[in-house]
């Protein structure tokens, strides 16, 4: 038993040298160039609403508090952008905070960090961990967070258009989010 042990230990050894050699082999062979990236600070207001979806968990909470399944959303979107100079997708890191259910005279802050790409014609796509902080027995939920949307671009003012989905087991809630940006470069 010993034996097959160390015998499978050994292949998987020499298969991962082998990778490690070809991978090293690969990236020197090739003629090198530098990639220069132009950073973008696109920060500004967010506004949007959103809708529990389904009966659960999520959505019993907000109703025995006196809230219904949608929620207004108000809160600033932090973006930092590095952006090849040859052209091509944006890498975009975004931090959104948000104060949500002001309209029922509540406070449930929330917090995504998004990790995505931009594409030159404004299409995006990212995707990321949300933090919920809310009062009752679970006061801070964790979810995953998928957005999709559109940014256009007007003489320097980004206008993003989003669709947002936070999947959670306690309860799915779907967005619309827009808002405002003036690019700052650094």
């Amino acid at each position: 038993m010993q034996t097959n042990h160390y015998k499978a230990v050994s292949v998987v050894t020499l298969l991962l040298v082998g990778l490690m050699s070809v991978s090293l082999w690969a990236q020197t062979n090739y003629p090198t160039s530098k990639v220069l990236f132009e950073r973008r600070n696109l920060g500004g207001p967010r506004l949007g609403i959103t809708f529990v979806t389904g009966d659960n968990k999520l959505l019993d909470e907000l109703r025995g508090e006196g809230m219904n399944r949608s929620l207004s959303q108000f809160g600033w979107h932090f973006e930092y952008q590095v952006i090849p100079e040859g052209g091509g997708p944006q890498f975009v890191i975004e931090l959104v905070p948000l104060i949500a259910g002001v309209e029922y005279g509540k406070f449930i802050p929330s917090t995504s960090l998004l990790m995505g790409i931009r594409f030159p014609g404004g299409i995006e796509f990212g995707l990321g961990p949300n933090v919920l902080v809310k009062d009752g027995n679970d006061p801070v939920r964790t979810a995953l967070v998928t957005a999709v949307g559109k940014s256009f671009n007007y003489g320097g003012v980004s206008i993003p258009l989003n669709l947002v989905y936070t999947t959670n087991p306690d309860g799915g809630r779907v967005s619309f989010m827009f808002g405002y940006a003036v690019a700052r470069v650094k």
